[in-house]
C-alpha cells in the first residue's frame, strides 16, 4: 500500500509518521515544499529518495493508495481536492476547512468520487475518551485551556476548540435540542468561549479559557451517583465513594494515548477492505463550529 503524508510539521513527525512508518505493507512517500525539512524528517526515518517530494504533482504521480495531509489548515482545500479527484483516500487533519463552504464542497466531492475522508477527531479513539461512552452521562463537562494565548476567534475556534465540540458530540447520549454559547472577546481576540448542549435527560458543557493560567485538558462524564475523570487523556479517575486512579502505563505511546495510532489503524484498515469512509457526521461538528463562531461575533461589543 503506497501512503502519502503532506505536511511535515510537529504532529506528522511526531505523531503520525511513527506509526505509519511501522506498518507492515506500507510504503510511506513523503511531501513537503521544503526541501530541507524533507530531507532532515527523511533522513531520521530512513525513507529513500525515490519517495521524497517537493511537488505534489510528483507524489500523485505515484499511484497512491491513500494520504494523510497535516500541511497548514489554509492549504486544506487545494490539497484535499486535488487528492479527493486523483481518487485518492484521505485523512486530514482537523479542520477540514477554515470556512464551511469549503468543508461542505470537499464532503460532497468524497462521496460524488465514493471516495474515502476522514477527519483527524483523535479523541474518539483516545482509551480514556473512548471508554467514557460506556459511563451513565447525564452531565459533560469538557475544559481544554491554555496559558496566554488569547486568538482571532476563527482560528481558535476551528483549529482547537473544534476538539471540544466534536468530543462533546460524541459523547452526548440523545439529540441535542438546545444549543447555548457565551464568550468573552476582546481586541478582536477571543479569551474564553463555553458551550452548552442539552437534550431529554443531559447537559454537556464546553470550555476553552485561553487566559487560564493552565495548560490542561479535562473531562467529566457522571450519572447515577457516578463520575469518570479523564486528566490530560492520561490519567482515568472513577468515583463512586473513594476514587480509583488509573495511570497511562510507562511504556503506552503518546500516539496511542491520544487516539492517534487507533485512528491511523483504523483508516488503514478501512481502505485495505475497500471500505468507503464518509466526512458527513466530522462536517455536522463543523457546522456546530460555525454557529459557535457566529454567536461569538454577533454578541454585544
Amino acid at each position: 500500500m503506497k501512503v502519502g503524508c503532506i505536511g511535515l510539521g510537529d504532529i506528522a513527525v511526531k505523531a503520525y509518521l511513527p506509526v505509519l512508518t511501522t506498518q507492515p505493507g506500507v510504503e510511506v512517500h513523503l511531501h513537503t515544499r521544503t526541501p530541507a525539512t524533507l530531507t532532515r524528517v527523511a533522513d531520521s526515518l530512513h525513507i529513500p529518495a525515490e519517495r521524497r517530494h517537493t511537488d505534489l504533482s510528483d507524489l500523485l504521480a505515484q499511484d497512491l493508495d491513500a494520504a494523510f495531509v497535516h500541511a497548514p489548515t489554509a492549504a486544506h482545500p487545494e490539497i484535499v481536492g486535488l487528492l479527493l479527484e486523483a481518487g485518492v483516500a484521505t485523512f486530514v487533519d482537523k479542520p477540514i476547512a477554515y470556512e464551511l463552504a469549503d468543508s461542505e464542497r470537499l464532503v460532497r466531492l468524497a462521496e460524488e468520487r465514493d471516495i474515502s475522508l476522514a477527519v483527524g477527531f483523535n479523541r474518539r479513539y483516545a482509551p480514556g475518551y473512548a471508554q467514557c461512552a460506556d459511563h451513565p452521562r447525564e452531565l459533560i463537562l469538557m475544559q481544554k485551556n491554555r496559558v496566554g494565548l488569547p486568538e482571532q476567534p476563527r482560528k481558535m475556534i476551528l483549529d482547537d476548540f473544534i476538539h471540544v465540540v466534536d468530543t462533546l458530540r460524541f459523547l452526548v447520549p440523545g439529540p441535542v435540542d438546545d444549543v447555548t454559547v457565551r464568550a468573552r472577546v476582546e481586541g478582536g481576540l477571543l479569551h474564553h468561549v463555553v458551550l452548552v448542549l442539552a437534550g431529554e435527560g443531559f447537559t454537556a458543557l464546553g470550555v476553552m479559557n485561553r487566559l487560564s493560567g493552565s495548560n490542561e485538558e479535562v473531562l467529566e462524564v457522571s450519572g447515577q451517583d457516578t463520575k469518570r475523570q479523564v486528566v490530560n487523556l492520561a490519567e482515568v479517575i472513577d468515583h463512586k465513594g473513594q476514587p480509583t486512579v488509573r495511570r497511562r502505563g510507562d511504556w503506552v505511546p503518546v500516539s496511542r494515548q491520544r487516539g492517534i495510532e487507533q485512528a491511523v489503524l483504523a483508516f488503514l484498515d478501512a481502505v485495505r477492505a475497500g471500505k468507503v469512509l464518509s466526512a458527513r457526521d466530522a462536517l455536522a461538528t463543523h457546522e456546530l463550529c460555525e454557529r459557535v463562531l457566529r454567536a461569538v461575533q454577533e454578541r454585544p461589543a
